[in-house]
């Protein structure tokens, strides 16, 4: 991601499909390849996710910010206990020299876990833009640990299917998660896992989202975590939104003689109005034709709302079948 270009949001457009419909063929609408059966995931009263556990896994620390914080923060508010996950070290992306940008983003990304509520982060520190370079096996056997580990169940990541996605550190990243979701379940793999007391768990739940176009068939509202959301993209100074800052903005025009009255008076109101109003909410065709997070909910009535291409449980069909076709003994 050119990390300046904090307008190149995650895309979402067209009609959607009532929820719970099976997935029709797909079609593209707005620059997005999307299923006909987009399911609507509205806010749950109380902590239906009690005892479940989340990886946020984002390459950069402004991924999730951007991306994904709305519907993580909703699932740690359900009852989720979360962790996030970075797996490179953020070395080019931010002002100062190379140590500075990493030390930087270490801190930004710390804030981020603190503003949506995760217990722990995980560094992994691989090089920045030379993901493709890494061994793709230790990744993924690093992720297979954390995920036993931790006994992650659910998992907010890129997309390892996303479309025209040019930075090696997403698309590493996003295949060595698709990967080490379903690995971690056997016990063949890595089994000294195994001896060390580990036990195979494998993710059931994948919130996938990707910057260009992709299959969405999840829209999950976030519209009670919207601050939240904010407050994560706030924090994230070496190279997120919050490195243009609305008080910088405001600066800027106030030379050319001109203000915008939603940035307020104030460096604070500024700056989150910047990010609610400007990255968040921006006019679609200042975004190329994407759509914000206030447009990707609208259909179903959400005023906030953050696109996924979602994978949940799956039963067997074994168990399909049986439940189908079996009969009392007599």
């Amino acid at each position: 991601m050119n990390r300046r270009d904090v307008l190149q949001l995650l895309a979402f457009g067209g009609s959607a499909a009532r929820a719970a419909q099976a997935p029709q063929a797909p079609q593209r609408t707005g620059g997005l390849w999307r299923s006909e059966g987009v399911t609507a995931e509205p806010e749950k009263p109380g902590t239906p996710r009690a005892g479940q556990v989340l990886a946020a896994i984002q390459p950069h620390s402004d991924d999730i910010p951007l991306f994904a914080a709305g519907t993580v923060a909703k699932l740690v508010r359900e009852g989720c206990t979360g962790y996030l996950i970075r797996t490179t070290n953020d070395e080019k992306a931010g002002p100062g020299t190379m140590g500075e940008t990493v030390l930087g983003n270490e801190r930004d990304n710390y804030a981020v876990a603190k503003a949506l509520g995760l217990k722990k982060v995980y560094d992994l520190n691989y090089r920045n833009h030379r993901l493709d370079d890494a061994s793709r096996q230790d990744l993924r056997g690093r992720l297979i640990f954390l995920f036993r580990l931790l006994k992650v169940d659910i998992v907010v990541s890129y997309d390892p299917w996303g479309m025209y996605e040019e930075n090696p550190d997403h698309y590493v990243t996003a295949q060595a998660v698709e990967a080490a979701c379903w690995m971690a379940n056997g016990r063949k793999d890595y089994p000294e896992h195994l001896d060390a007391g580990l036990k195979p768990h494998g993710v059931t739940e994948k919130y996938y989202f990707a910057r260009g176009p992709q299959l969405v068939n999840r829209v999950v509202d976030i519209t009670s975590v919207i601050n939240q959301k904010i407050e994560a993209n706030l924090v994230n100074v070496s190279q997120g939104p919050a490195g243009l800052t609305g008080s910088r903005l405001r600066t800027q025009l106030a030379s050319k003689k001109l203000r915008l009255p939603v940035l307020g008076s104030d460096d604070d109101s500024a700056n989150r109005e910047y990010i609610r109003q400007i990255v968040l909410d921006a006019d679609s065709d200042a975004l190329r034709g994407v759509p914000s997070d206030r447009a990707a909910g609208r259909e179903f009535g959400f005023e906030w709302a953050e696109p996924f291409h979602y994978i949940g449980p799956r039963p067997s069909r074994l168990d399909t079948y049986t439940s189908e076709h079996a009969v009392p003994l007599r």
